[in-house]
């Protein structure tokens, strides 16, 4: 009989050591095992994008921009890398979304001089694609106050001892015990009720901290969550805007039946250094700009700013209504900043013709425009990618298994939606995309996208409203078979945004980037529709069993401003996610 070995993580038995009972025994238990082995799950694959991360261009430097995908980001005295690669030190298989279970890793393959700070964990039913952060004391300072300390202690938060699912082995989760003037901003996981080493973690200097909040549900013991129970979550800042200095380190939270929290990291110098400049802009346009698909029934195609000025729209003053104004094809005749004081908006040109010809828009004019700005402490970049529509299309409802065109409801001029990508500025890596969907929207991880050229993440427009989804089909707004039609497909109508783009903003650039007049106009695009909505219902419940009018009416009116379409929107730099974090 050939030596048989069954090996893991802390023995390694070899069959040719026992006796006859206990190799057949043990034999049977390795049939056995390899008898219920599971189907794969997607964690067990690791992700990659579809082509190679490229060598970005040095390219000028402004201002001091020479810190991108450097692989390290000096936040004033605490350096940091992001780590990717991991070893598995536990997994449960139930429970969570989708019922797969979580498996928690620890980070591995530090840089000489860098210390972890926290393990990683992500549920089953995704690839496996993530990061922590990891932390190099680069303060030189002599009285040993440096930015990261051992823990002098750990507690131990839970353990799966007593559960009776589906695991390999048991789970053990510490959180260190920091020395005073420090905090712990991540979880020790073991596979031993044994306390971990001391050395294993840093605990980070408090200035060098900032407030943090739970963000996706990774896993806890049932299939939903338990408030009163033992459940993990990613985490992520407070507050995520430009201005904004806290550092996301990828860490969890395990919450034990109350409120618990850690902490994030802080850039305490708003260091810039690794953002990246004007010729590492175009290059990451170049490799990850969207590719949009348009629905093949849609009437109210996207066009340029320029295309829709220079064929007749027209700049309305409150008090002088009869007498409209053309407007410059670079906006330059419109008034600049101020606030949205309802004294200006713009309007579709008077003759019936122009306005259907422009209400249409033009997609071999069309280009989109780009903000670039920094997020969490300036270690990411988001791509805001804007796409201007002439006009918003009628929304359509689906009522049980009728479907219905809601007349006025949902129409307006001047329609803007947008696509963000959120990019590395470790290693210029694409992370997730945010795809803007009426008055919110949708923040979807890398490994869960379609591609499509290279690396370039593809999105469906929805039929009229415009909203942008990952996936063609149909996403209802709305409770149960009640809703308004959000329906997206894959058509003729495309657009690659890398080959007609215009980089708008990029504040961290200084005067190097120009701003286009026209993004300085701070009213509406449009005018403000008068209609009456119970009107509005009234025709449309004409349509409907007597039981559906009730639950119609209640949907419609709950639907926000951005879907009603009353008001006219106003641009891109108006709009919240401009210097904040995208709603979600």
């Amino acid at each position: 009989m050939p030596n048989i070995s069954i090996a893991n993580a802390k023995h390694n038995v070899c069959l040719k050591d026992l006796t006859m009972g206990n190799r057949l025994g043990l034999y049977s238990f390795s049939i056995n095992m390899f008898k219920k082995n599971r189907k794969p799950l997607p964690i067990d694959t690791m992700f990659k994008l579809p082509s190679p991360i490229l060598t970005w261009p040095a390219g000028t430097l402004y201002p001091l921009c020479e810190g991108f995908a450097s692989g390290t980001i000096d936040l004033g005295g605490l350096e940091v890398c992001q780590i990717t690669s991991f070893t598995k030190v536990w997994a449960t298989h139930e429970g969570g979304p989708d019922n797969l279970g979580a498996t928690f890793f620890e980070p591995s393959s530090f840089p000489d001089e860098f210390f972890m700070l926290g393990y990683y964990s992500q549920p089953n039913n995704k690839a496996l694609f993530g990061w922590v952060l990891a932390g190099k004391d680069v303060t030189g300072d002599p009285s040993g106050e440096g930015t990261l300390k051992q823990p002098i202690d750990y507690t131990l938060v839970w353990s799966s001892e007593s559960l009776k699912i589906k695991q390999d082995g048991h789970g053990y989760i510490w959180l260190p015990t920091p020395p005073d003037g420090y905090k712990g901003i991540g979880h020790v996981v073991t596979s031993s009720p044994q306390k971990p080493s001391l050395d294993k973690i840093r605990c980070v200097r408090a200035d060098f901290t900032d407030e943090n909040v739970n963000d996706a549900w990774i896993w806890g013991p049932t299939k939903e969550i338990n408030a009163n129970g033992f459940n993990v979550y990613a985490s992520k800042p407070t507050k995520i805007g430009t201005q904004d200095l806290s550092v996301s380190a990828g860490t969890f939270i395990a919450q034990n039946g109350k409120i618990a929290s850690l902490p994030c990291l802080k850039n305490v110098k708003q260091n810039l250094t690794a953002m990246p400049n004007l010729s590492q802009i175009q290059a990451l346009i170049q490799v990850y700009s969207p590719w949009i698909y348009l629905h093949p029934d849609e009437q109210y195609l996207p066009s340029s700013v320029s295309w829709f000025f220079k064929n007749g729209a027209l700049l309305y003053r409150k008090g002088q209504e009869s007498n409209p104004v053309s407007i410059d094809p670079t906006g330059s005749s419109l008034p600049q900043g101020g606030s949205n004081d309802g004294a200006y908006w713009l309007d579709l040109p008077i003759e019936a013709s122009a306005k259907e010809r422009v209400k249409k828009g033009d997609l071999q004019d069309a280009g989109v425009y780009m903000h670039i700005k920094p997020v969490l402490g300036a270690t990411f970049t988001d791509i805001a990618t804007w796409v201007f529509y002439p006009f918003n299309g009628p929304a359509r409802a689906k009522v049980e298994f009728i479907n219905i065109s809601l007349g006025k409801i949902g129409e307006h001029l001047g329609d803007w939606e947008h696509v963000t990508l959120r990019i590395s500025n470790f290693n210029g890596e694409l992370k997730s995309v945010y795809f803007s969907q009426h008055s919110k929207g949708i923040w979807v991880s890398a490994s869960e996208l379609e591609f499509q050229n290279g690396n370039k993440p593809v999105t469906y427009a929805s039929l009229h409203g415009h909203a942008f989804y990952p996936k063609p089909g149909l996403v209802l707004q709305g409770n149960g078979a009640i809703g308004i039609r959000n329906d997206t497909a894959k058509s003729k109508m495309e657009m690659d945004t890398g080959v007609r783009h215009l980089v708008i903003a990029a504040e961290h650039l200084g005067s190097e980037i120009v701003e286009p007049p026209w993004l300085n106009y701070a009213r509406e695009w449009g005018p403000k529709i008068n209609y009456d909505i119970d009107e509005e219902i009234k025709k449309v419940g004409k349509l409907l069993p007597g039981k559906l009018k009730t639950a119609f009416e209640k949907l419609v009116k709950s639907l926000p401003d951005e879907v009603l379409g009353e008001e006219g929107p106003t641009g891109p730099k108006w709009k919240a996610n401009w210097s904040g974090d995208e709603r979600v």
